[in-house]
């Protein structure tokens, strides 16, 4: 059969992807397979098996230390007003570890590994446990798929799922994160409700309420898992269809009661260990993070070029086309465009929008029903075949792009991708140096100047004020550090009369790099004019020093401003440290206009 053939070669790339390309376990500090928010899905486990220490964390300390997986700042919890900490995620990550992290328990002292939870052994031991989840999830997605499409249709969507979707890296690199493992349930969930709409066993609705349990105790949000089962094998909502719904839940009340029971009797474990360590059932453990459910995030959430959902997985562009067909002859169209619909709204009402696309993941079993159903309309038409045939293999190599640069590559920055800087560098394996500016802002002169005019010049010689320092020898400079966060402005007049262009360059030594990107020190040019109400700022170019400077580098930095058509009469010239402790010296700062 196709769909196996293409099952076992998903599997192999999955396979090299995870142990060859970048084998997450094997990685340190923040790149760890437990490190960051996994580190918080695990942290219950060490907690009572090892330092039987679920309430006061005194452990976290000497482990946040020694490891570094998510800075020094315990992330993975808060703490409570009796003095207890409370786990930041909800504990169905940590129970679907605990095989894992038990076998690695057993065998991290005879393997010569501390026995503290976090060794080589426990992050191979969820590293491989995810990497097993997603190669099951994927089998059972295409015996789903069967059920309703052909074989060779199956077989080109799992095809497109694996090559061409974050799911290659979710399945195979970040699969200690919740995403791939809720893509399983959600396989078995789909599965499931099949099977029990097939014959009405008692068994397959305690497994569906189970399932729907655990994807809660995972993630709370995805409660909704529920609509595909109450809502399966309706075709419309028209008033007839929801009559038949009411009368076949009373008809299976009974089913669905134990489905219930099941889920509450899963999610209970919450609520039991909200109550040991808070003394209150319900506990909101996310802090100042929460929803904007009148305005959900849904544009800047898939199109925004620094994070994108649709922008970094376009794939997944086929399957809302697939939406098409699949909503004129589809099965189950309710369930599957009703849970596509709310799931995304609530992804996208997360204020915490620049997350990405990742919380798209767990849902693509569902999507995967208009994916093959578009694919199934190209094979019965073969003129939309060699339409989309192109697309999709674009698609795939941007998908193979995006995973490389993702994790070894450059080219890619999920704090700070721009428009212009994504257009300049996607689909290249290198680029120009000079091109990481557009991270920060839209100009980039990239020949030599021909005809600069030097139009100002300082070097702080006659500057008073906190933050100048003078040298041995006279030389002057101006000092960024923990004290001093922010320079004086410094203006001169300018109208830009017959130039085109404005280089600002100033000479940076470092001591330390900052590498935190929201604290990197920034260089601030701005075309000002005077009349104008309130800043008056006409244009404003930034770049962040640390992006191009190292460690004990002294070296001269520019900043490239297009001249725009608007009117100005100065120019003002800034440095901000934006938060670092970082020291920062600055000297020799210069201004030049030229037009080509």
């Amino acid at each position: 059969m196709l769909s196996r053939i293409a099952y076992f070669i998903s599997v192999l790339l999955m396979c090299y992807t995870s142990f060859v390309f970048y084998p997450r376990y094997k990685q340190q500090a923040t790149e760890a397979a437990i490190a960051w928010d996994v580190s918080g899905y695990y942290w219950y486990l060490p907690s009572i098996f090892i330092y039987k220490d679920l309430e006061h964390q005194s452990f976290k300390d000497s482990i946040l230390k020694k490891y570094t997986f998510s800075g020094t700042d315990f992330q993975q919890g808060m703490q409570l007003e009796n003095g207890n900490y409370v786990m930041k995620y909800s504990s169905g990550m940590a129970i679907m570890f605990l095989p894992f992290f038990t076998i690695a328990n057993l065998v991290a002292v005879p393997l010569g590994y501390p026995k503290d939870g976090f060794s080589m052994p426990y992050q191979l031991g969820i590293q491989l446990g995810g990497f097993l989840i997603s190669v099951l999830g994927l089998w059972y997605l295409r015996k789903l798929l069967l059920n309703f499409y052909s074989d060779k249709a199956v077989a080109i969507s799992l095809v497109l799922l694996v090559f061409g979707s974050n799911y290659l890296n979710y399945s195979a690199i970040d699969c200690g994160m919740s995403h791939c493992w809720l893509f399983t349930i959600y396989v078995f969930i789909l599965l499931n409700t099949h099977y029990f709409y097939q014959s009405f066993k008692i068994k397959y609705a305690v497994r569906i309420g189970f399932l729907v349990g655990l994807a809660t105790l995972t993630r709370p949000t995805d409660i909704i898992s529920c609509l595909i089962p109450l809502l399966w094998g309706m075709e419309s909502i028209s008033l007839t269809a929801i009559k038949e719904r009411i009368a076949l839940v009373i008809k299976q009340f009974k089913g669905l009661l134990l489905a219930g029971m099941s889920a509450a009797l899963v999610i209970s474990i919450q609520l039991i260990y909200w109550k040991h360590v808070s003394g209150h059932w319900l506990v909101y453990s996310y802090g100042d993070q929460s929803f904007s459910w009148k305005h959900p995030h849904a544009f800047l959430y898939s199109f925004n070029y620094r994070c994108g959902w649709l922008v970094y997985a376009p794939m997944l562009i086929l399957a809302i086309i697939g939406f098409i067909p699949f909503l004129k002859s589809g099965k189950n169209k309710v369930a599957i465009i009703a849970f596509c619909l709310l799931n995304y709204y609530i992804v996208s009402a997360w204020d915490i929008w620049w997350y990405g696309g990742r919380a798209m993941v767990q849902s693509y079993p569902a999507f995967m029903f208009p994916m093959t159903m578009l694919v199934s309309v190209a094979l019965d038409r073969k003129f939309f075949l060699w339409l989309i045939t192109p697309v999709a293999l674009l698609f795939i190599y941007f998908n193979v792009w995006i995973t490389w640069h993702y994790h070894k590559g450059d080219l890619y920055d999920s704090e700070s991708m721009s428009k212009h800087y994504f257009w300049r560098v996607v689909g290249r394996w290198s680029a120009p140096r000079s091109t990481i500016v557009l991270r920060d802002h839209t100009d980039l002169f990239e020949e030599h100047p021909r005809d600069l005019h030097l139009i100002y010049q300082t070097d702080f010689k006659n500057d008073t004020g906190s933050g100048y320092r003078t040298e041995t020898g006279g030389a002057r400079y101006f000092l960024l550090n923990k004290e001093t966060q922010e320079s004086p402005f410094y203006h001169f007049a300018f109208s830009g009369d017959n130039a085109k262009w404005i280089r600002v360059q100033a000479e940076f030594h470092c001591g330390n790099k900052e590498w935190d990107v929201w604290k990197m020190a920034q260089f601030v040019v701005r075309l000002v004019d005077k009349n104008k109400p309130g800043k008056g700022i006409v244009k404003e170019n930034m770049i962040r020093i640390y992006r191009v400077l190292n460690d004990g580098e002294k070296k001269n930095i520019s900043l490239d401003m297009k001249l725009p058509q608007q009117h100005y009469d100065s120019v003002s010239i800034s440095f901000w440290n934006s938060g670092s402790d970082k020291e920062l010296a600055i000297d020799s700062l210069k201004a030049w206009d030229f037009s080509k």
